[in-house]
């Protein structure tokens, strides 16, 4: 999908996470390069009652983040034209969004690989393959406080914590 004019607005009460924290009125931007993955997200995101858009490059990402100004961001960090970590630094790096949850999502398990990803400015980082309860957490540690009416910032991360 290319097309970033619009959001899907599909909402369901299905989940208990839908229930609870009403996410209706939540964008999520997946920034994937892979269709099934970026499928199985929204059909996850969507369930919970999220609007979603989807970009398949870091360059689309950058600009539908600009256009849409999400609540947060599902960044590969594996990404062709511009990869998930220069394109969160981007997104960082405009006023208007540096405060936007970005959550990398990558096959790189090393805590190396971790250290990088947070100093590029994202807020969590998930694992591929991750758990369903991983990106559940994720969802409610931080879209929870946008329904509150708080502005969700990355909380300071000590050294030794590894997600």
């Amino acid at each position: 999908m290319t097309d970033f004019s619009h959001a899907y607005n599909v909402g369901s009460s299905c989940t208990a996470l839908a229930r609870s924290y009403a996410f209706d009125h939540l964008l999520v931007l997946i920034v994937e390069d892979h269709e099934d993955t970026r499928f199985l997200l929204r059909t996850l995101l969507e369930r919970r009652g999220m609007r979603v858009c989807e970009a398949e490059d870091g360059v689309a990402g950058v600009r539908a983040a600009e256009e849409l100004r999400p609540d947060l961001i599902l960044m590969d960090w594996s990404l062709p034209r511009m990869d998930g970590l220069s394109a969160t630094r981007f997104v960082r790096a405009c006023p208007q969004l540096s405060h936007t949850v970005i959550v990398i999502l990558s096959g790189h398990a090393a805590p190396e690989s971790q250290k990088v990803a947070r100093d590029a400015g994202c807020c969590e980082y998930l694992v591929k393959p991750f758990e369903l309860d991983q990106l559940d957490r994720v969802l409610s540690k931080h879209l929870s406080l946008r329904l509150l009416g708080r502005q969700a910032r990355c909380p300071s991360v000590p050294e030794r914590d590894v997600l």
